[in-house]
C-alpha cells in the first residue's frame, strides 16, 4: 500500500514538473518570438527626430507689419545695441536699422539682411572684423553670429539677399564711410550663426 501511494505521488510530481517545464518554454519561446520581430530603433533615429521636430517648429507665430520693432541688434565690438525695424524704406532707416523685408527674420535657417545708414547707426562698422560676433534678440530668442567675409559691392549688386544654405546674417551700409555725396559702393558683412537660445513660447 504504501509503495503504491509513493509511486502515485512520483508520478505526480512527474506530471507538474513536466507541466511548468512546458508552460516555461512556451513563455520563452514566445518571449523571443517577439524580440526578434520588433526592429531596434537607433539612437541616432531618436535624435534626427527630434531635430526634424524642433526644425519643423517656427521660431516666428507671426510675421511683423512693415515699421514694426522686431528686436536688437547688439555689436559687441562696437558696445552698440541698436534697434531693428521691419523695412528698408526711409521711415525705418531713420529709427535705426532695417529688416529686409524679403528676407527670413533672424534666426531662421536662410539669409537675414539687415540694413543702415553709415552716418548714423553704422558710422563705425568698418571697426568690425572676421570672427566678432553680431547677436540679435527679438522675442523668438537670442540669435549669436559670427563674421566669416566682409566685402565691398556695387549698390546694385543683389547677390548680398540671395538664399543661403544656412542661418546667416547679412549686414550691409553705403560705403565709403566718410564720403561726401551718395556712396559709390556698399560694405557687407556676412555672418553665420553659431549660437541660438530659444525663448520658451
Amino acid at each position: 500500500m504504501k509503495k503504491a501511494v509513493v509511486i502515485c505521488l512520483a508520478i505526480l510530481f512527474l506530471v507538474a514538473g513536466g507541466s511548468m517545464i512546458f508552460t516555461n518554454g512556451l513563455i520563452l519561446f514566445k518571449g523571443n518570438t517577439n524580440a526578434n520581430t520588433v526592429k531596434p530603433v537607433s539612437a541616432e533615429k531618436v535624435i534626427s527626430e527630434e531635430v526634424n521636430e524642433t526644425e519643423d517648429t517656427p521660431l516666428y507665430s507671426h510675421k511683423p507689419k512693415m515699421g514694426e520693432e522686431i528686436g536688437m541688434l547688439t555689436i559687441p565690438k562696437l558696445e552698440q545695441s541698436l534697434a531693428i525695424y521691419h523695412g528698408v524704406n526711409e521711415d525705418e532707416l531713420e529709427k535705426g536699422v532695417g529688416h529686409y523685408q524679403g528676407s527670413v527674420l533672424p534666426g531662421e535657417n536662410d539669409n537675414s539682411v539687415l540694413s543702415g545708414h553709415r552716418d548714423t547707426v553704422f558710422r563705425q562698422l568698418g571697426e568690425v572684423k572676421i570672427g566678432d560676433e553680431l547677436v540679435v534678440t527679438t522675442d523668438a530668442g537670442e540669435f549669436t553670429y559670427k563674421v566669416q567675409k566682409i566685402r565691398i559691392v556695387a549698390p546694385d549688386d543683389r547677390t548680398i539677399v540671395v538664399p543661403k544654405p544656412r542661418a546667416t546674417l547679412t549686414v550691409s551700409t553705403c560705403y565709403p564711410f566718410r564720403f561726401i555725396g551718395p556712396a559709390p559702393e556698399r560694405y557687407v558683412l556676412i555672418s553665420t550663426l553659431v549660437d541660438s537660445k530659444i525663448y520658451s513660447k
